[in-house]
């Protein structure tokens, strides 16, 4: 059949970012599947180009989850350009709320636009001049012209003061009072700049750009990454006639003393105040959705142990040592596992070997238990 994809729409009830998967039914469909913010793969060079000698500061905002307005002059720039911002993170999910094409008659509009509170963490694309007004307190605003790619090489533009975002008139750039916690990369940029210079494809412009996008969220991520497999429990912990094991709480302070031997500068040649980025991230919005989902993940890992230890057990032996009270309570629990083992990372041997456990402890029971145990719980 080739490739299935399976989709969910949203409805008028969902919120960009906040929109649960549903959960497949078949665990063959829960491993290979992916959640794609777009299907859409946006010309991330071509939308950068208006604010090309700012992409590391965006990747800094968006990262961290700042508040963050896009101003252009159509919604099919406006939309494109919050859809690059939001892949620039990548393979990190965005987890704040996102608008490619907020306008004056969204439900969050009296909420976001009010001056009474924090701007909330979400980047919002607009093409209403009246925004230029309502939305000059939020903190990081970027206004592009026409998209275009010529063969001309960018002009630097430097980082405008929010203050001088007062009229409709105000030319494109990045307006912020925000300082960058690296170092700017000049090689990305004088890599990018030749390939203008010589005329290379943008398709190809945008190749280098996603790798370099991808590859800087990975060497920021992957000592977070390394922190997190720390705090699994070790598997010889795991006992299967005890509950499985809980994984270590994250302690902010003990992963950032980890940076030190262990940070960001062993992948990147990037320099700057890393440790300054981390704590900001940790407060973050993408920080606090990366880890749950971490921990959800990691505590699945854990349950699926622990199911494998107690499939390698001699079940019925045990069975045959203990009270028939005993015997119900294990035969129901581990129906309760085989319902909820599609969720888990297990391999299809060790459900067949759940399966047998089940079917041999019942045979061995009087034959009204058996009818009692064959209906109850069953899947």
């Amino acid at each position: 059949m080739g490739i299935v994809i399976k989709v969910r729409i949203p409805t008028c009830h969902d919120k960009p970012g906040t929109t649960q998967i549903l959960q497949l039914t078949h665990q063959a469909d829960s491993q290979i599947s992916i959640a794609l913010p777009t299907v859409y793969e946006v010309d991330l060079f071509r939308c950068f180009l208006p604010v090309f000698f700012h992409i590391q500061m965006l990747w800094e905002l968006v990262l961290l989850g700042e508040p963050l307005v896009v101003m252009a002059p159509s919604p099919s720039e406006s939309s494109e350009t919050v859809l690059a911002l939001v892949s620039c993170i990548s393979p990190l999910k965005y987890y704040s709320d996102f608008r490619p094409y907020f306008t004056i008659h969204d439900s969050e509009f009296k909420d976001y636009t009010t001056r009474t509170q924090t701007p909330p963490s979400a980047i919002l694309g607009v093409t209403n001049p009246f925004f230029a007004k309502t939305l000059q307190h939020w903190p990081h605003i970027i206004r592009i012209g026409d998209i275009k790619v010529s063969g001309e090489v960018p002009k630097q533009v430097k980082v405008k003061k929010l203050k001088n975002l007062k009229t409709l008139d105000s030319k494109p750039g990045v307006y912020t009072s925000y300082k960058s916690y690296l170092n700017r990369d000049e090689e990305i940029v004088k890599q990018l700049q030749k390939g203008v210079q010589q005329k290379r494809p943008a398709e190809a412009q945008s190749i280098i750009l996603r790798r370099y996008f991808l590859e800087l969220t990975q060497s920021f991520i992957i000592p977070l990454e390394r922190y997190v497999a720390s705090l699994m429990p070790l598997q010889k912990s795991i006992s299967p006639w005890k509950s499985p094991p809980q994984l270590k709480p994250f302690s902010k302070e003990e992963f950032m003393k980890t940076l030190e031997k262990a940070g960001p500068q062993l992948t990147s040649r990037l320099k700057g105040d890393w440790i300054g980025l981390y704590r900001h991230f940790l407060k973050s919005y993408n920080f606090d959705g990366w880890f749950r989902t971490r921990r959800k993940e990691m505590t699945r890992k854990l349950e699926a142990l622990h199911l494998e230890a107690l499939c390698n057990e001699d079940l019925l032996f045990w069975s045959q040592k203990h009270t028939e009270v005993e015997t119900v309570d294990l035969v129901l629990k581990l129906k309760a596992k085989l319902i909820d083992v599609e969720n888990l990372p297990v391999k299809p041997e060790t459900i067949e070997k759940l399966k047998k456990h089940i079917d041999s402890i019942i045979l061995a029971q009087p034959e009204d238990l058996q009818g009692i145990l064959t209906k109850t719980g069953s899947v």
